[in-house]
């Protein structure tokens, strides 16, 4: 039986097909990295960041290293979602009250519209690394809300619509460091203010691959098999970290139960722009444009934390391959996890 994305038709997104000599289910662009070293005069490194459809073209809102090593955020626009143009000046973020309001810092960026307005999730400064919330409605004015949780959080990822009335998030708690640990939960909100009813739905797997930490790439793609979530997986080898990423597949009105896991990686640093940068060794999913007719979906993804890269799957291979290659580990399927 076809697997069909729940969602509209983006014959715009950009695509290749595949080459006939790839193995696996996901396939990089030839163009890549589509984003190099200092795209403006204060932006030094763009990676992990967001893209989203917007008119006729796409935007987004990137992650970008300045020239003093601090992460802010920028929006950037582009008519074929490879070739950006962006602002030099940061986002320049608001208050619900209305007042001015600048994080320390802001990094690893997602974006998702739920029905008429826009929420960016970002790792932001609240007495460590945090998860910062904001609304948009055209990409001009940012207003901060409320911050989701307390330290230490970060890789926050919303659902692209409601489930059972209500708003929900997965997250990965850390620490005040690097993070050497890392599971996956999830959240649910009447309101975007008050989070409760938290699950555990991943926990570090028992390949070698994702055996350090795990944490949300994208916003969940819906589709009638369920919600294909993107994810990081991170070893640590002699000569330091090393990200890939994989898929899962979670329930459609119980996300926070899995229904299949991929135990291989999907796609891990291997091309020179992936294993050569200012930290090597880094794929990092945060966004994906897809269109729904087709089963097209293209996985943006920051590449050794220094450029950002396409890859592209077509849903039904990537399910069938999903759950033939599929093993839970303790802690994806207990109750009350």
């Amino acid at each position: 039986m076809a697997t069909h994305i729940i969602g509209g038709a983006l014959p715009t997104m950009p695509w290749q097909d595949k080459p006939a000599d790839c193995v696996g289910p996901l396939w990089r662009d030839d163009r890549n990295p589509i984003i190099g070293w200092n795209p403006t005069p204060k932006m030094a490194r763009v990676f992990n960041s967001a893209v989203v459809p917007w008119g006729e073209g796409f935007i987004g809102v990137f992650r970008a290293d300045h020239r003093d090593g601090k992460p802010l955020l920028h929006v950037g626009r582009s008519q074929n979602a490879l070739d950006w143009e962006f602002e030099n000046e940061e986002i320049h973020f608001v208050d619900e009250p209305g007042a001015d309001y600048q994080p320390n810092y802001a990094y690893d960026p997602r974006v998702v519209k739920i029905e008429d307005t826009y929420y960016v999730t970002w790792c932001t400064d609240f007495g460590g690394p945090a998860l910062g919330l904001a609304s948009t409605t055209d990409f001009v004015t940012f207003v901060r809300m409320e911050n989701i949780c307390t330290p230490y959080n970060r890789n926050g990822v919303l659902f692209p619509r409601k489930i059972d009335g209500k708003f929900v998030l997965l997250t990965r708690p850390s620490d005040a460091g690097h993070t050497a640990f890392g599971d996956i939960f999830i959240s649910q909100s009447p309101d975007l203010v008050h989070w409760g009813r938290h699950r555990r739905v991943m926990s570090t797997g028992d390949t070698w691959w994702q055996a350090l930490k795990i944490g949300a790439g994208a916003p969940p793609i819906e589709t009638d098999e369920g919600w294909l979530l993107f994810y990081h997986g991170v070893t640590n080898t002699c000569n330091g970290y090393v990200y890939s990423y994989g898929a899962v597949l979670l329930d459609l009105e119980n996300p926070d139960r899995v229904l299949h896991r991929t135990y291989n990686y999907l796609l891990t640093p291997e091309k020179d722009y992936e294993t050569n940068g200012f930290v090597p060794n880094v794929a990092f999913p945060c966004s994906v444009l897809v269109d729904a007719p087709t089963g097209r979906i293209a996985i943006y993804y920051g590449a050794a934390d220094t450029y950002t890269a396409v890859a592209y799957a077509q849903v039904d291979e990537l399910i069938a391959h999903i759950k033939a290659d599929s093993r839970l580990v303790p802690g994806d399927a207990d109750e009350f996890r």
